[in-house]
């Protein structure tokens, strides 16, 4: 799998950067973990700061155009992202309970 990123938009209000990207591939569509893994691979960050949006292949086409956002911290992805968008990239949500309890503390 080859990735390509096309354009990097700098949004400095929410400590990220944009990202559209392609990725070459020989088989089925990449699953979006496995894009998020070779994608942070590619830009030299952690994948948990990496926020796959959109993966979207054409019918019978080997390539795939995606959006990602790449965060300065995994804390400011937990903070700006949804929660739904955080479980599909599999990075863990803090929870309210939690929060409370260090606080507390």
């Amino acid at each position: 799998m080859e990735v390509d990123i096309l354009s990097e938009d700098e949004n400095s209000m929410l400590h990220r950067t944009d990202i559209q990207f392609e990725i070459a591939h020989e088989d089925a569509t990449p699953s979006r973990l496995s894009v998020r893994d070779s994608l942070a691979a590619k830009i030299n960050k952690d994948s948990d700061e990496v926020v796959v949006h959109k993966l979207d292949t054409k019918f019978g086409m080997r390539k795939t155009i995606g959006y990602a956002k790449v965060y300065d911290s995994p804390q400011s992805a937990r903070q700006v992202e949804q929660d739904y968008m955080l479980k599909r990239n599999k990075i863990e949500i803090e929870s309210e309970d939690e929060d409370s309890a260090a606080e507390g503390a």
